[in-house]
C-alpha cells in the first residue's frame, strides 16, 4: 500500500534531516507522497521560498510527490488566519497549525483559531479538543490529525473518539523530526487502531481523506 505523509519537519526547522533526505527515506518506505511542514511563525515565514527550491528539483527527478507547505506554531491566536494567508501565498500548499498537545504550553484558544481559518488544511495533535471544535472542524473541512509522535500522541484515543462520533475528517501522520521517525503503511495502520479507529474506516483515513487534501489544493500525485 502507498502512504501519504502530510506532516513532516527538515533542517529548516526543528527537525534533523534535509528535505531531499526526508524525501528519499519516504520513498524507500513506499511513500506516494509526503508534505514537507516546518515549523513557522511571523519571525521565519520566509523560509518556505529556500523549502521550495529543494523541493522543486526533488520532484523533477524522483517517483514521489513532495509538498511545501508549514505548520504555524505557537503564535499568538489572532495571527493564525494572517499567518496561514501569508504561508499560502509564499507558496505552501499544505497549512498545517501545531495543535493544543498535551505535552506543550500551547496557547488555549489555538485548535479553535485553527478550525476557523479557511486556509488551514490541519490541525495537527489537537489535545482535548472539544466537540463544538471538532464540529466546526468539520463544516470547515479542516482534517483533525492522528499522529505517530512520541508525546504528542498521548491523546490520540480522544480524538479519534470525537472526530468519529461527529462525523470530523481524520489523517494519520507522523509529525517526523528524526531519521527513524517516518512509518510505512502497516505502521500507520497500526497506530490508527491503537487509536480505536474502527477498521472499516482506516482505508479512508489513511488513502482517501490526504488524498482529498491534496486535490482540493490543486496538487496531482
Amino acid at each position: 500500500m502507498k502512504r501519504i505523509d502530510l506532516h513532516t519537519h527538515s533542517l529548516l526547522s526543528d527537525g534533523e534531516l534535509l528535505p531531499s533526505e526526508i524525501a528519499r527515506r519516504a520513498c524507500v518506505l513506499g511513500h506516494e507522497a509526503v508534505a514537507i511542514t516546518d515549523h513557522i511563525d511571523a519571525s521565519n515565514i520566509n523560509t518556505i521560498e529556500y523549502l521550495i527550491d529543494a523541493v522543486s528539483d526533488v520532484n523533477e527527478n524522483w517517483d514521489i510527490k513532495v509538498v511545501p507547505g508549514a505548520e504555524i506554531t505557537h503564535a499568538p491566536i489572532e495571527i493564525i488566519d494572517k499567518l496561514a494567508s501569508k504561508a499560502r501565498r509564499l507558496g505552501a500548499e499544505i497549512i498545517v497549525v501545531h495543535g493544543e498537545t498535551l505535552v506543550e504550553p500551547v496557547i488555549e484558544g489555538t485548535n479553535q483559531a485553527a478550525v476557523e481559518s479557511p486556509e488551514v488544511d490541519i490541525l495537527a495533535h489537537p489535545g482535548l479538543i472539544g466537540y463544538e471544535e471538532a464540529e466546526m472542524a468539520k463544516d470547515n473541512g479542516i482534517t483533525l490529525e492522528i499522529t505517530s509522535r512520541s508525546g504528542h500522541c498521548l491523546s490520540n484515543g480522544h480524538v479519534a473518539t470525537v472526530a468519529v462520533e461527529v462525523g470530523a475528517s481524520l489523517v494519520i501522520n507522523t509529525d517526523t523530526h528524526h531519521p527513524g521517525d517516518l512509518i510505512d503503511y502497516h505502521m500507520a495502520y497500526k497506530i490508527g487502531l491503537g487509536a480505536g479507529i474502527p477498521k472499516k474506516e482506516l482505508k479512508k483515513i489513511l488513502e482517501d481523506n490526504p488524498r482529498r487534501i491534496l486535490e482540493r489544493n490543486g496538487i496531482k500525485i
